[in-house]
């Protein structure tokens, strides 16, 4: 009896679960998880996307561009320490994914920069991004629009 219930619970809560592994992609060698951005204010004319790129490959690759429709601009950028400075740029040539590397772009670091949004960003809603690999070539993923000050979406690929 407690078997059948435990069967009955497990089939029950896994349709809830889907929607974790439904922000895992895979191109090629490469997998893209968690791809997420925060809630803008209604005058906030940028925002920042996040996501986890493993390179499993024995290859580089680089994320040279990204595309949204969601603003007239998309840049992959770099956020460091100048001095005492901390200081935003845009990665010319793109952000090189090493082979059996795992690249994180979050909060602080490195990022995708969505400019000169068409609309605010609102929470629970999805952004549609196409990000551009050198050798793996182009992929469509959507971004979660996680709460204003969100650290992450607390889950990763397995």
């Amino acid at each position: 009896m407690i078997g059948r219930r435990l069967a009955i619970g497990t089939l029950l809560v896994l349709p809830w679960a889907a929607p974790a592994s439904a922000q895992d992609y895979k191109l090629g060698s490469l997998e893209i998880a968690t791809p997420w951005t925060r809630a803008t204010a209604a005058t906030a004319k940028s925002g920042g996307g996040f996501v986890t790129i493993t390179n499993k490959g024995t290859t580089a690759d680089r994320l040279i561009a990204a595309r949204s429709p969601a603003s007239l601009k998309v840049e992959i950028h770099e956020m460091k320490m100048d001095g005492q400075v901390m200081r935003m740029r845009e990665l010319a040539n793109g952000l090189e994914i090493p082979p059996g590397a795992t690249v994180t772009l979050k909060p602080g670091g490195f990022h995708i920069m969505f400019m000169e949004l068409k609309a605010p960003l609102v929470k629970d809603a999805k952004v549609p991004v196409t990000l551009v690999f050198e050798k793996a070539g182009s992929i469509d993923v959507d971004f979660k629009v996680e709460a204003v000050g969100a650290a992450g979406t607390g889950h990763q690929m397995r």
